[in-house]
């Protein structure tokens, strides 16, 4: 019993620290300007109020950085699953040489740290004449997220028995037909997993977005956020307050899908 209760309180001192910051992210949020740098502690903001959230979406254009950073992740996140999933399928079921020594160097790519890459990428974007606009950020992303979506759909594609393939070849299905009617609803649940961890990667990515981004018409949300600071003062409400409508929506996808990104996540793990 002694055990059980230690391991009950660890649990709940362990969700206490991960919840609380949230909490206090939300209460500054809602808590007055004059009373948020009071000397007391002000653990419940009372009365609450919306200045920082109306400053936010009146005052700033942070309506198109939200779009901006939707319509820059969706693209990166559909072409990596397109490109990924094709690339994903052959290095699962063909046989050809040097295979590993490609996964190997698929999964390299990624350990590389973007600020090795900003230089050469810039000068790369800025003869290209794409610095500020989309395709400065998409094509960048698409270098570490592509990676990333081979090596888990790979692994996911192992794990689907070839027999079930062979089987629909049998019944008269053409290549497309067993990708498409067999391969990919079987592989749902890894697709969905790396869906959401591009996606996320994606929306969360500063260091590019800040560097090849000049304007409020490409910003992304991080950069956006970063900017409210001005040379005299810091915003923290409005700062918290665009956290907490970038972060919510985001947080409430994973928890909701999070049974499919586990077992997205341990495809592969029992047979390679």
């Amino acid at each position: 019993m002694t055990v059980r209760l230690l391991r009950l309180a660890a649990l709940g001192m362990a969700l206490v620290a991960a919840v609380f910051p949230f909490y206090w992210i939300l209460a500054t949020s809602l808590t007055p300007e004059v009373r948020m740098f009071a000397r007391e502690v002000t653990w419940l903001p009372l009365p609450p109020t919306l200045e920082h959230y109306r400053a936010v979406f009146l005052v700033r254009p942070f309506l198109v950085n939200i779009g901006n950073s939707l319509l820059v992740a969706g693209l990166t996140t559909a072409l990596c699953l397109l490109v990924g999933s094709a690339a994903a399928f052959a290095l699962s079921r063909l046989a050809f040489p040097g295979k590993t020594a490609i996964l190997a160097g698929i999964l390299a790519v990624s350990l590389f740290p973007e600020i090795s890459l900003l230089s050469p990428l810039f000068l790369i974007l800025r003869r290209l004449g794409l610095i500020n606009t989309y395709p400065a950020l998409i094509f960048p992303y698409l270098t570490f997220a592509l990676p990333l979506t081979v090596w888990l759909l790979t692994a996911y594609f192992r794990k689907i028995p070839v027999d079930l393939e062979e089987a629909a070849r049998i019944d008269g299905a053409s290549g497309l037909q067993v990708v498409m009617r067999v391969l990919f609803p079987l592989a749902a649940p890894g697709l969905a997993t790396t869906g959401i961890l591009t996606f996320i990667y994606c929306w969360n990515e500063f260091l590019f977005a800040l560097a090849f981004t000049q304007t409020d018409a490409v910003r992304t949300v991080p950069v956006a956020i970063v900017l409210f600071s001005g040379y005299h003062s810091v915003p923290w409400g409005q700062i918290m307050a665009a956290v907490v409508v970038v972060t919510v929506p985001v947080a409430a996808l994973v928890l909701l899908v999070q049974r499919r990104i586990v077992e997205g996540l341990t495809a592969g793990a029992l047979k390679g």
